[in-house]
């Protein structure tokens, strides 16, 4: 007992059963004073949760296995709501998958490193991390960022931003086999590339119980469905106040995956802290691999199956922030070591795609 409340304390076994029950209260009782501000209380308790049961397992299993967990459930959860959002709104949600897509790799790329960055380097100077797995994994990234928003601008088979079925699904099965090597090479060929550059400060201390592992397991399920669930019970109110803010419709998709990777935010923002910069960037990338890697072909099945258009090219603005973030990122990371400058550089970056976002 003394272990389990060591690694798993009281707390963390609570909120995430508490964040279902304010779920659950909020639909048996819609109209109850307070409402939101229970659903927002349940969406940051369940963050921190999800958070604190990721590191347990993380140590349990060891890296990059830790990350992976945190990165594909994130993303299993991210891809349940957009696929019930487009079964919901039809084909006015075409481009709801692109939208949430590109706001993903812009605030892991920009955001996220950007703020690890600039967290890690503030307290340590300089920062290590391996740089044959961050240049793997920014090479996957990239060709598949490519494929799904740029490219569908540049075929000729059908205008616009809209792939012909055959294109979306030989995208869609590209983009699946890239992030099934990625993984394979991430946690079986290579494993080392993607293991701390000099050992993680955390490997001796005392590891949690496989018991306490599977227990944290769950509850990181629950406490990850909690913020998907009070993420879209808080969304018609923060829409609504971003249509009378006069914002673009495609600001639903930044509010859908600023919320939908807060823990992983939160987890890798800790981790460069705590001078584990590697953990961070596996973390990161990994997470924006995952989140096309899953989403792409599940919206494409979806809309092939339902006969609805799938819009995945970005416009010409946010093709070139997409392809200045990927340039940028390529260059703060090309050395293996790392300072607060580039951290400053990506959250200016960040700071001007919000800008443009709302101010097109």
């Amino acid at each position: 007992m003394s272990q389990q409340i060591r690694h798993n304390p009281l707390w963390t076994l609570a909120v995430p059963p508490l964040g279902i029950a304010l779920l659950a209260l909020s639909w048996a009782v819609p109209g109850l004073p307070g409402v939101l501000v229970l659903l927002v209380l349940g969406l940051v308790g369940s963050v921190i949760a999800s958070v604190h049961h990721a590191e347990v397992i993380a140590h349990r299993v060891g890296e990059p296995f830790g990350t992976l967990v945190l990165a594909l459930a994130v993303t299993v959860i991210e891809v349940a709501l957009i696929v019930s959002m487009m079964l919901s709104g039809g084909e006015s949600t075409s481009g709801l998958a692109r939208d949430t897509v590109f706001a993903a790799v812009m605030i892991i790329l920009n955001g996220l490193i950007g703020a690890s960055l600039l967290v890690g380097g503030r307290r340590h100077r300089v920062q290590d991390f391996k740089l044959e797995g961050i240049n793997a994994a920014l090479g996957t990234l990239t060709v598949i960022v490519v494929f799904t928003l740029i490219l569908p601008n540049f075929s000729t088979s059908t205008p616009g931003p809209i792939y012909t079925r055959s294109q979306l699904l030989f995208v869609a099965a590209a983009t699946l086999v890239l992030f099934a090597a990625f993984t394979v090479f991430q946690t079986v060929r290579h494993r080392d590339y993607f293991l701390p550059a000099k050992g993680d400060p955390d490997e001796h201390a005392t590891q949690p119980t496989n018991q306490e592992a599977m227990t944290s397991l769950g509850l990181l399920l629950v406490a990850l469905v909690a913020v998907v669930l009070s993420a879209k019970g808080i969304s018609p109110s923060m829409e609504a106040a971003l249509q009378a803010a006069g914002a673009p419709a495609a600001t639903v998709g930044i509010l859908i995956a600023a919320i939908v990777l807060l823990p992983e935010s939160v987890a890798a923002i800790r981790a460069a802290h705590a001078n584990r910069l590697q953990t961070s960037l596996n973390l990161a990338i990994g997470s924006a691999i995952a989140s096309i890697g899953l989403t792409v072909p599940t919206v494409a099945v979806l809309s092939v199956m339902m006969g609805w258009p799938l819009a995945l090219g970005v416009d010409n603005k946010s093709t070139v922030l997409l392809i200045l973030s990927l340039f940028v990122v390529s260059i703060s990371l090309r050395t293996g070591r790392t300072t607060m400058l580039p951290g400053v550089v990506h959250l200016v970056l960040f700071a001007a795609y919000l800008f443009l976002s709302f101010v097109p």
